[in-house]
């Protein structure tokens, strides 16, 4: 196998030999490139060739890293590529990464395409819990993140399990408490809908300056021994070097600041750090290997030309990118405000197109109302003129009747004259009929007036159902007013094209700018207050949920280190008030 794998790469090395050039797979923290190199090329050539084509200019914090072994490595950018200990298959893999951590991010972060590569590689970081974040901490990051990837809170787009397949949480974090994936996602999108305002790069932007305050971020660990052989580790950072304990990474036993550092070498596996104060002890310790003294000795030396860099007058180039930075910022903060005014219009517009229609619907509905109340009327109209014409029959029938009964009478007078007992029997006869007589002629006086009172209802009912047909003419005029109306409603100057979006800059906008990020820099402390009182009040809302017994020991040292108010810079500004002779004599005695 040995003899087959030294074949291949000998037949590959002639192959490179033979074409005078070599293929390169590039692997970055969204897409992967490919490029065909010359033999001759040296790392910088092709640094800089990866940064062209992502348009990036802050080419001082990345590099290129390879896996070797079972460690990493970092390309040099001084020696040939096929000189270095890459990969010898084809087409070679590198990884573009963040090699070096800026001390702040909002100062020395310029470009938003530098930005967006360290939030990707921080967010990355911590959901694989290579730094450990607090909870509170992670729904916080976690709802930036959301803000990064979809703009600002819309609740008729962002509706409950919208991110129910995002990834956003370390699985440390959702195994700690007893939560839903739907209660996580309610408290996430509590602190989205906070963020409401900002724009995507001021979503990382954030989320980034939360990120460089956890106490891993930005530190490589290895490794070490002290001349008693206690094994320890070395964290390598922006502000310096730091020793931890094997269980510890989140507090330094001791650090040594890069500006208290003279000189740093290493001799075989043994490493020598050469503190500026003479009269102090040298720092010396062990790795397990010489390849991991040459990557610490790499990140000491890239370290230390970045923090004393950052000491010193920004150079033509920094200047005119940050210059260019600010312009930006200022066009896209004026144009913002531009879009923000063409939406307000816009809303305002539609606010009152809502308002019209909705007028439109209540005028429909009080016409179908009068329509339903002219049928009605219509129907009992028609019912009152066949009851009137019924009584009136009535009447005619009771009134020939009553004659009929008076004519009886008559004959009944007329034959009165015979006998006595005739008379009386039709006297009595006659009693009757005068009674029956009087009953017709009441009961044709009532159907009479009930006819009377007949035909005034059937002339209100005629009436009413005039009235309503005034009323429906009414009506419909307005309504056919109505398109004018949402025509004339619209404010002429709401047309969205690309010529509403052109501005001048002014002087008086620039110096209105300037005045606006002055101000900004002033609330800068109340909001660091604040996203203070927002951590405490997240954590506080899930403490009761926590699952004590599943807590990692890292989890353990931060509540520990939360309790004792200790932060990072807090415990490596009060490291660094030690004098360097008592620090090195502290590490020897670990």
């Amino acid at each position: 196998m040995a003899n087959y794998l030294a074949a291949k790469m000998g037949l590959n090395s002639l192959a490179r030999k033979q074409n005078k050039s070599f293929n390169v797979r590039i692997c970055t923290m969204e897409s992967d490139m490919e490029f065909s190199c010359e033999m001759k090329w040296k790392g910088k050539d092709l640094l800089e060739l990866v940064c062209r084509t992502l348009g990036l200019r802050e080419t001082w914090f990345f590099g290129l890293r390879y896996n070797v072994k079972d460690t990493v490595a970092w390309l040099k950018m001084d020696k040939k590529v096929l000189d270095q200990d890459v990969p010898k298959e084809e087409p070679i893999t590198l990884h573009f990464l963040a090699k070096f951590y800026p001390e702040n991010v909002e100062e020395e972060l310029v470009q938003d395409i530098t930005q967006h590569l360290f939030f990707l590689q921080v967010k990355k970081k911590i959901l694989e819990e290579e730094i450990h974040c607090p909870p509170e901490a992670s729904v916080l990051l976690a709802s930036y993140a959301v803000h990064a990837k979809y703009g600002e809170y819309n609740p008729n787009v962002h509706k409950p399990g919208f991110l129910a397949e995002e990834e956003l949480l370390p699985k440390r974090v959702i195994n700690l408490y007893q939560m839903t994936a739907e209660m996580w996602e309610e408290r996430i999108a509590a602190c989205y809908v906070e963020h409401r305002g900002r724009t995507r790069e001021e979503a990382e932007m954030e989320y980034l300056k939360i990120a460089q305050d956890l106490d891993m971020y930005g530190v490589n660990y290895f490794l070490i021994r002290n001349k008693k052989g206690t094994e320890l580790l070395l964290g390598v950072d922006a502000l310096g070097l730091h020793i931890y304990e094997p269980d510890n990474r989140l507090t330094p036993k001791c650090s040594f600041p890069w500006n208290e550092i003279r000189n740093i070498s290493y001799s075989d596996k043994e490493f020598t750090i050469k503190p500026l104060d003479k009269k102090a002890n040298v720092f010396k310790f062990n790795s397990s290997r010489l390849r991991v003294n040459k990557l610490i000795l790499q990140l000491c030396v890239g370290n230390h030309d970045l923090f004393m860099r950052r000491r010193r007058v920004d150079s033509l180039e920094v200047q005119q990118m940050k210059a260019q930075a600010r312009e930006e910022r200022a066009r896209k903060q004026v144009e913002r405000q531009l879009l923000n005014q063409e939406k307000q219009r816009r809303e305002e517009a539609e606010r009152v197109r809502d308002e019209l229609e909705r007028q439109l619907v209540r005028l429909q509905d009080e016409a179908r109302v009068a329509n339903e109340a002219l049928l009605r009327s219509e129907q009992t109209a028609d019912l009152l003129a066949e009851k009137a014409q019924i009584a009136e029959e009535e009447a005619k029938l009771l009134a020939q009747k009553a004659a009929e009964a008076e004519a009886e009478t008559k004959r009944i007078k007329a034959t009165a004259m015979r006998g006595h007992e005739e008379r009386r029997l039709m006297e009595h006869k006659m009693l009757e009929a005068d009674r029956m007589a009087l009953k017709m002629a009441e009961q044709s006086q009532r159907r009479a007036k009930e006819a009377e009172q007949l035909r005034q209802d059937l002339l209100e009912a005629r009436q009413s159902e005039h009235r309503a047909k005034h009323k429906l003419l009414e009506i419909t005029s307005r309504v056919y007013t109505y398109p004018s109306l949402l025509v004339d409603c619209v404010p002429p100057e709401l047309s969205f094209s690309k010529e509403n979006l052109s501005f001048d800059f002014k002087d008086t906008d620039m110096k209105r700018l300037s005045m606006e990020i002055e101000k900004e820099k002033v609330e800068y402390m109340e909001k660091s207050k604040h996203l203070q009182e927002q951590l405490n009040e997240l954590k506080t809302e899930i403490e009761s949920l926590k699952l004590k017994e599943r807590q990692t020991p890292l989890d353990v040292l931060h509540d520990h280190n939360a309790e004792q108010g200790a932060s990072k810079h807090s415990n490596f500004k009060k490291l660094t008030l030690q004098s360097s002779k008592s620090r090195v004599a502290f590490f020897e005695e670990l």
